[in-house]
């Protein structure tokens, strides 16, 4: 199975993506944690991807997708959860003609619905008992800069439900259940 989660920050996607590695053998493509790697790599792509960082300025789609192509080039596993990509319309036809050249299908968009409100309170308090732990907090975690994530995904990411939903590869879930119901909701999609 090959999917993408998509979802507003917060709704859970990468929790659900572990679950799904650690349960199916899938790979988690994160784009985030792949850039990351790419940094320390090495590679000609890493020293682009450094050098783009390095500047400050945003890492392009066509980075992004050669990065994505050496996964799919590698070992395919149970499958790929595309994670945090894509993100805009045109990542989505850039992804779409990707796997078209490598022969592979995309299976299920899963989108994780959230009430706004209700995320912003579950990051909050997310962050608050962390820090009374003494766990690290994402700088991120904080009420202000979570308004402006979920704006940001609203402007660029939401379209995309529209665009896979015509696709016929949409399925939307309540991503506000517990972290068990959405696990269940999900292998119900993937049977």
């Amino acid at each position: 199975m090959n999917i993408i989660l998509l979802g507003p920050p917060g709704a859970g996607k990468g929790t659900q993506a572990q679950k799904l590695v650690d349960e199916r053998g899938m790979i988690q493509l994160s784009t985030g944690d792949m850039l990351r790697a790419a940094r320390t790599s090495g590679t000609d792509m890493g020293k682009r991807v450094a050098e783009v960082m390095d500047r400050g300025d945003l890492v392009t789609d066509e980075i992004v997708i050669g990065l994505i192509e050496e996964k799919l080039n590698g070992d395919h596993g149970g499958g790929f959860i595309f994670d945090g990509f894509p993100r805009t319309l045109p990542q989505a036809d850039a992804l779409g003609a990707l796997l078209e050249r490598h022969g592979i299908k995309l299976d299920a968009v899963i989108e994780l619905q959230v009430d706004d409100d209700a995320l912003v309170a579950r990051i909050v308090n997310r962050a608050k008992e962390a820090a009374a732990a003494g766990q690290p907090v994402r700088a991120d975690d904080n009420e202000d800069s979570l308004k402006v994530r979920l704006l940001a995904y609203y402007k660029q990411t939401a379209p995309l439900i529209g665009y896979y939903h015509a696709k016929g590869n949409l399925t939307s879930l309540d991503g506000m259940g517990s972290m068990e119901e959405v696990e269940a909701a999900i292998g119900g999609v993937l049977g």
